[in-house]
């Protein structure tokens, strides 16, 4: 089915309030911020479908999807030092990396990644995996598109982070075979030649 527009109105005179504060007036410190998964898979589902239906090709697609993903990580970062009064600016790039597989995965998905891994072929290169995306859980890949991975999505906000963090790196989401014929996606995550620079 097609869906149409959206369109959502208040009346300028009514304030949508929680208890009694203005749900505006308060501060993003304070409550744990929730989001109903229902609400969640809808909105996701209709952003890889409003990306398919612009792109002829699966890497055009995972490239529009990084492309929105990073827009939420540049965002994201500034919420989470503020919400964390102990956070500090990360130098280092293992700390970065540990930073987001805990920090901003327990944000995001309530819990730590699986693993934060370093190459053991090249030094400019880490992977996080995820045995199961929470993104995947609710897209159903035509084989037509092939071996599309919609956790492109978070691999886009990890470079979101990354970039607004001065860590600039290219992440990319792939599917890992595992035991019992199942994928794990694996974000690869390389970084640029002055970021690995700094650490010498």
């Amino acid at each position: 089915s097609t869906w149409g527009p959206i369109f959502i109105s208040f009346h300028m005179d009514r304030k949508l309030t929680v208890g009694r504060v203005p749900i505006v007036e308060r501060p993003l410190s304070k409550g744990k911020a929730e989001v109903s998964l229902s609400v969640f898979e809808l909105i996701f589902s209709e952003l890889v479908q409003y990306s398919q239906s612009r792109v002829s090709n699966t890497s055009d697609l995972e490239a529009r999807l990084n492309s929105a993903g990073q827009q939420v990580g540049s965002r994201l970062v500034d919420i989470i030092c503020y919400r964390d009064k102990n956070s500090k600016r990360e130098i280092k790039i293992v700390d970065m990396l540990k930073f987001i597989s805990a920090n901003v995965w327990k944000t995001l998905f309530d819990r730590n990644a699986d693993s934060l891994e370093r190459s053991t072929d090249t030094e400019d290169e880490y992977m996080i995996s995820e045995r199961e995306p929470l993104v995947n859980r609710f897209i159903s890949v035509p084989r037509d598109m092939g071996q599309v991975n919609p956790a492109s999505f978070v691999a886009g906000i990890i470079k979101g982070i990354l970039d607004s963090a001065n860590f600039p790196a290219r992440v990319t989401a792939h599917f890992v075979p595992i035991d019992g014929g199942a994928n794990k996606t694996v974000y690869l995550i390389k970084f640029m030649p002055e970021v690995i620079g700094r650490e010498k």
